[in-house]
């Protein structure tokens, strides 16, 4: 049997001072997916050099602490991530205040990573969203409420799809 080749991602669940979360609209060819800004890890860099290398060029984020890792997802799925079996996703809180996202990536180089917008949305926002567009996790609201209420988790918490 071979092994998978799943592509590590990190991903910051921002958090504003209203705990409202700062989600990436993510455009691919089937759905629409709002997800958190994040990216692949590049060969050599840890986890936290990526989440701050990825947070500058998406969203101009500045991260000058080690922020928790609340959560940890794994993806098995074909076509999930093209090139791959699927993905692994460590995310890591980070507390801010609100901003206008706009990082040192160009529009064109932001629509090459599928990512077509920006939005803050509101805990409550997320629960009751009813449209077309998926969430990245697609029951982002639960584990979200839980961080938000029960705070940092003694273990990152293991998400599903």
């Amino acid at each position: 049997m071979s092994s998978l080749k799943l592509r590590h991602a990190v991903r910051a669940i921002a958090l504003d001072e209203e705990d409202r979360i700062l989600l990436c609209r993510f455009v691919l060819p089937q759905r629409v997916v709002w997800a958190t800004p994040g990216g692949g890890i590049e060969e050599g860099e840890t986890p936290l050099a990526a989440l701050h290398r990825e947070l500058l060029e998406e969203v101009g984020l500045a991260v000058d602490v080690e922020p928790p890792h609340v959560w940890h997802q794994e993806i098995v799925a074909a076509g999930h991530a093209r090139g791959y079996d699927g993905v692994i996703n460590d995310y890591f809180l980070v507390r801010a205040r609100a901003f206008h996202p706009r990082g040192a990536l160009t529009d064109g180089e932001l629509a090459a990573e599928h990512i077509a917008g920006f939005r803050w949305w509101r805990l409550r926002e997320i629960a009751e969203y009813r449209g077309p567009d998926l969430f990245g996790p697609r029951d982002l609201a639960t584990p979200l409420t839980e961080l938000i209420t029960g705070g940092i988790p003694e273990r990152p918490v293991l998400l599903g799809l």
